[in-house]
């Protein structure tokens, strides 16, 4: 692998308009005079996401729905050595790059960044602090995951029979290939959800969520769960 391998970030956006903007504002702060960076925007739904996108240096991806399908979309038009799966609504530490790339240099194959969440309050502030463990359920694909694209492609990328865990389920496969390294950096994620939803009642969602497909219960059961719970 070259000592500088070019890194792929995709971003998978659902009727994300309301921030993309300041997502790709952010980013390409962070990433501007980095030739070997690429930011890939994966689309669907139909507002103004691909819009606004498009007045960004970035590239876009016209995706069926579904996280997991709208990243390997992604994915497949990346030319990076290494990609960074992100959130649109997650904004890395500005030492990202030269942190997925460092741990690469050490042999690490895949991983995320601690979390934490742009709300103070201490419940909020615990949850991410979590996120620092080596457990499950202390996973989610709001930490962001970076994996190397030789590895990405031998465990056949993210599972588009899944439309719930598959983040969690993608980590379950790396582990059966490689370690799977948790990095001392920490991502901001917004909290939009725990505010809509109540803050011990959306975690106890995810707590149950998490708990359905440890006992094996089917997507359609965890789906229905979810949009019946969520708002």
């Amino acid at each position: 692998m070259d000592s500088e391998p070019r890194l792929s970030i995709v971003i998978p956006a659902w009727n994300e308009e309301k921030g993309i903007a300041r997502a790709l504002e952010t980013l390409l702060g962070l990433t501007t005079g980095r030739g070997d960076t690429e930011i890939i925007v994966s689309v669907s739904g139909d507002d103004r996401t691909e819009t606004i996108a498009r007045t960004f240096p970035v590239t876009i991806c016209r995706s069926a729905k579904g996280r997991a399908v709208q990243m390997n979309a992604g994915a497949k038009i990346a030319s990076g050595m290494v990609l960074y799966f992100l959130h649109a609504d997650t904004t890395p530490p500005p030492s990202f790059r030269d942190d997925i790339l460092a741990a690469v240099k050490r042999g690490a194959e895949a991983g995320c960044f601690q979390m934490t969440f742009d709300d103070a309050d201490w419940l909020m502030q615990l949850y991410g602090w979590c996120t620092q463990f080596p457990f499950p359920v202390c996973r989610g694909g709001d930490q962001s995951l970076f994996i190397t694209r030789e590895l990405f492609e031998r465990i056949g990328g993210f599972d588009e029979r899944l439309q719930i865990m598959e983040d969690i389920e993608i980590i379950e496969r790396i582990q059966r290939h490689a370690e799977f390294h948790i990095l001392d950096s920490t991502v901001v994620t917004s909290a939009r959800k725990y505010h809509a939803n109540g803050t011990v009642r959306l975690q106890a969602i995810f707590g149950t969520i998490h708990l359905m497909y440890a006992l094996g219960f089917s997507q359609e059961e965890m789906v229905k769960f979810y949009r019946d719970s969520i708002q």
